[in-house]
């Protein structure tokens, strides 16, 4: 039977079956197979029965004293549960590989005795760490394994284990870029230098007497502690200034790799002290419940893309939340100028209907017709973000990343939830109007340029397309919805764009070098070189994140029917100029029913548009920042109370005596760079 055969034998039954007599084996199998049968039974069972029959228990101490003998478990404390790569995807290429064929080890090491014995070990912890200490304190002591972390060699293998992790945190720590992100260290002592001399005399110690032990007073132990805690400090300031400097995948990766290094080199300097008879053999078992727990997590996928991306999500979503805070009204006259800039988006969009009409007309490939849609709608967002008017559903992807870090500003009381509905009510209401804004402005402008193009052409040039752009707004006979809801995704994958440029920018120092650069300022002088470079600073991310947003709208109709898929986006603002142009083009003869489907779609589809940004916004922005989503019930509880109280505050500038406490905390959500 091999290694991974299903037992269906009590455990006693194995443990005749294997122990009745002293097994010479050093095979792997009678362990896996007690290993299962654990798990079906209560433990206390198991010792016992070990306690009524001394031989079949001596037998048993003495096959495991044998499979783990001269066997190093370094690389289990080294390797398991800590990156290995550099990078995000050679990382997690490897662990998914490891996951599906897991890598030959060296038979003669613990990580292979764990890797074949343990094949479910999230399961085998969980169990072991249900049992009472004290069972498997007597359970060590039965096998006669309860002091086995004095034995010298365990000792030299912790102590080697500790080097390793020292040397490895050293080579990443003394990199040139993970050094730049913490100038406050360049005349300091280094700490990572000062933790790797004290192991090297703790070695020497070692050398001169393998009976050295160490206490929970011991100056060494306290010196070791305070390295690693300075080291850990290290790590946390580099985190901390990539606000100011941005931050890179790799650097973000070194960092991980350093703190886990850190974290596990303090999990193994526990383990070294001894301060009273019962750390023998709590420290046996805590050695053996790390080999577990760090095996247990070395392949998980979800844990590693979760901690690696969290660090550069929140960099993004702090970008978009410097923007997004423009973007909230607090005042009637904020409320006032928000849709008059809105009204300049909707003339904008309305003359960028009635462009993509005509080249609809233009004979050519999908792929054609892909390049001039993304040509048109990119340059009238670029136009409209450039000339400072507003895009409504824009909105959402940078509100959503204000609104979480405000709420993770606080200290999330119930006075707090109130002051965040009241966030939200000036949110909505600004939404409220710049939809009312591009929707009134975009409907008249396409309406009076496809009429002044019949007036000069003598042609009704929306005729041929009328019905189809009102059957597209029809949900019944359309996919509206679902298209609304796809511009709402590409919505938020434009905010995750304009803090990845914005993050990129600051990070690489991008306007720093314009200014600096030796042929710019040679071709167009000091002085414009630096209006360049400000330029550059304030504009280029959401350049980017326009271009992008109007290449996914603009191809997403062409690939769909390249596919043979029904593909396309509904934007509100879009939607209310299409209106326009398909009243015009049946000469306003439909029917009431029409008319009215059509108009309340064009508001469902900026509500559906509104939803999906705001939703993954928001989700991005609260996982971030650590913000618990079981808060989430709070949240919405309080928003609910504060409509149902405050209803008319949704939708126009009403005071507040909370409205300067929350243009406080607004303003404070701004990084100062």
């Amino acid at each position: 039977m091999g290694i991974f055969s299903f037992t269906k034998d009590p455990f006693n039954s194995i443990l005749k079956k294997y122990f009745t007599f002293q097994n010479e084996t050093v095979s792997l199998e009678p362990m896996a197979e007690l290993l299962q049968s654990f798990r079906k039974t209560d433990f206390e069972a198991v010792v016992d029965f070990l306690k009524q029959h001394p031989q079949i228990t001596t037998n048993f101490s003495y096959y495991i004293h044998r499979i783990f003998e001269g066997k190093p478990f370094n690389l289990s404390l080294t390797e398991a549960d800590i990156l290995s790569e550099n990078a995000f995807f050679p990382e997690l290429k490897k662990r998914f590989i490891d996951s599906i064929l897991p890598a030959v080890e060296n038979e003669n090491t613990v990580w292979y005795i764990v890797d074949n014995v343990t094949v479910t070990p999230l399961s085998d912890l969980k169990y072991f760490r249900n049992v009472r200490p004290q069972l498997l304190d007597e359970f060590f002591s039965l096998l006669k394994i309860d002091d086995f972390i004095r034995k010298p060699g365990v000792k030299r293998d912790i102590l080697l284990s500790m080097n390793i992790l020292a040397w490895r945190v050293i080579g990443n720590a003394m990199d040139a870029e993970v050094m730049r992100m913490v100038p406050e260290y360049r005349n300091l002592d280094n700490p990572f230098i000062a933790l790797q001399d004290e192991l090297d005399m703790l070695n020497e110690e070692f050398r001169k007497d393998e009976k050295l032990e160490l206490h929970s007073k011991d100056e060494r132990y306290k010196q070791l502690k305070i390295y690693l805690q300075q080291c850990q400090d290290f790590v946390n300031k580099a985190f901390k200034n990539s606000r100011i400097y941005g931050i890179s995948g790799k650097i973000n990766q070194s960092l991980l790799k350093i703190r886990q290094q850190l974290t596990r080199m303090q999990d193994i300097l526990a383990l070294m002290v001894f301060d009273t008879p019962y750390d023998d053999v709590k420290n046996s078992r805590q050695l053996v419940f790390n080999i577990l727990k760090y095996k247990s997590h070395k392949n998980n996928l979800g844990e590693f893309a979760n901690e690696s991306t969290r660090l550069l999500s929140h960099l993004i979503t702090n970008h978009t939340a410097e923007t997004g805070s423009h973007y909230i009204t607090t005042g009637t006259r904020g409320y006032i100028k928000m849709f008059w800039k809105a009204s300049g988006g909707g003339v904008i969009v309305g003359a960028l209907c009635v462009l993509k009409m005509l080249y609809s007309y233009y004979p050519g490939s999908e792929f054609l017709h892909a390049v001039m849609y993304s040509f048109n709608y990119a340059m009238g967002f670029i136009m409209i973000y450039l000339m400072q008017y507003t895009l409504a559903t824009k909105q959402p992807a940078m509100t959503a990343a204000t609104m979480a870090k405000v709420l993770s500003e606080g200290q999330n009381t119930r006075k707090n939830y109130e002051e965040f509905a009241l966030v939200v009510s000036k949110m909505f209401r600004s939404q409220f109007i710049a939809f009312i804004g591009n929707v009134i402005f975009a409907f008249p402008v396409a309406l009076a340029i496809i009429y002044g193009l019949d007036v000069l052409l003598n042609q009704n040039l929306a005729i041929d397309k009328s019905a189809t752009l009102l059957k597209d707004l029809d949900p019944f006979e359309s996919k509206a919805i679902f298209h609304a809801c796809i511009a709402g995704f590409y919505l938020f994958l434009s905010g995750i764009i304009a803090g990845n440029v914005g993050n990129n920018s600051v990070f690489y120092q991008i306007p720093l070098r314009i200014a600096k650069n030796p042929m710019i300022n040679l071709l167009i002088g000091e002085k414009y070189a630096k209006a360049l470079s400000r330029f550059y600073s304030r504009n280029w991310a959401g350049i980017m994140s326009n271009l992008w947003f109007g290449v996914f709208l603009g191809v997403t109709g062409p690939v769909g029917k390249f596919l043979g898929l029904d593909l396309d986006i509904r934007h509100i603002t879009f939607a209310a100029g299409n209106f326009a142009l398909g009243l015009y083009g049946m000469d306003f003869s439909v029917t009431a029913k029409v008319f009215w489907i059509c108009l309340v779609t064009v508001f469902l589809i900026g509500f559906f548009n509104f939803i999906i940004s705001f939703g993954l916004s928001m989700a991005l922005a609260l996982r971030s920042r650590r913000i618990d989503f079981s808060e989430l019930m709070n949240i919405f509880r309080e928003i609910y109370r504060f409509f149902m109280k405050n209803p008319l505050r949704f939708f126009v500038p009403i005071r507040s005596r909370l409205d300067s406490k929350v243009r406080e905390t607004i303003d404070k959500t701004v990084s100062k760079k």
